[in-house]
């Protein structure tokens, strides 16, 4: 596919079929999605490939902890988990909270998934001393996640980045053996989409670019 036209038609796919991802198509992916960029060229990401069906249920088993806030607070008209104003719901509304299957089935479904974490003894973090959540380690990791959905889809398969699970890192990171001072960054079901869309709903360039200043006039080369 054209460049430009994987990059407007790649979606978070969350229905898959049943069928495969074979691990040359797969090795293909990786290959191709590697030569993302990442601070200081340091590559601090590290992916596993989950296949297995009793450890992808107890990723999905994991997702719940954050789903049930992040549900909870869209049925209060919150923004979820945002960061600069805490949840409406107290913590036994967001308990009692029923977890729809939609946020744990892709994990189940995928044909493979995988789990990306990333070595904050590798990564920059310049905003690490301002009094705000942390974002710029994340340059160090999400363009290769990135690259890996552009390149499946270029291979006929999708996905989508998934982030419920880091509320449970802990238990995460106990699951595969991962390290203390490695990050989860994201889950990413993979497998080949039950539909394919081809037009996505995107904000307008003149919507959120503005020139020379945040509070400048519109982007409009016209």
């Amino acid at each position: 596919m054209e460049l430009y036209d994987v990059m407007r038609t790649t979606p978070a796919v969350r229905e898959f079929t049943d069928d495969p991802l074979p691990d040359d198509v797969l090795d293909r992916i990786l290959e191709n999605a590697r030569f993302a960029p990442s601070g200081g060229n340091r590559q601090g990401a590290h992916l596993v490939v989950v296949r297995d069906p009793g450890t992808r249920a107890r990723i999905a088993e994991l997702n719940k902890t954050a789903v049930r806030r992040y549900v909870a607070q869209i049925k209060a008209g919150e923004s979820p988990w945002n960061p600069v104003h805490p949840p409406g719901p107290s913590a036994e509304e967001i308990a009692a909270t029923e977890v729809p299957s939609s946020f744990t089935q892709p994990v189940l479904d995928a044909a493979a998934v995988l789990v990306v974490f990333v070595d904050l003894g590798r990564v920059a973090a310049m905003d690490q001393d301002l009094d705000r959540i942390g974002l710029i380690s994340g340059a160090s990791v999400y363009p290769l996640v990135w690259n890996v959905l552009l390149a499946a889809r270029n291979e006929g398969f999708g996905g989508t980045i998934t982030t419920m699970a880091v509320a449970e890192e802990r238990a995460m990171k106990e699951l595969l053996g991962a390290p203390d001072d490695f990050a989860l960054a994201c889950v990413v079901p993979l497998g080949r989409p039950v539909r394919q869309l081809t037009k996505l709903k995107r904000q307008d360039v003149r919507e959120f670019v503005t020139r020379e200043r945040f509070d400048g006039a519109p982007f409009d080369p016209s």
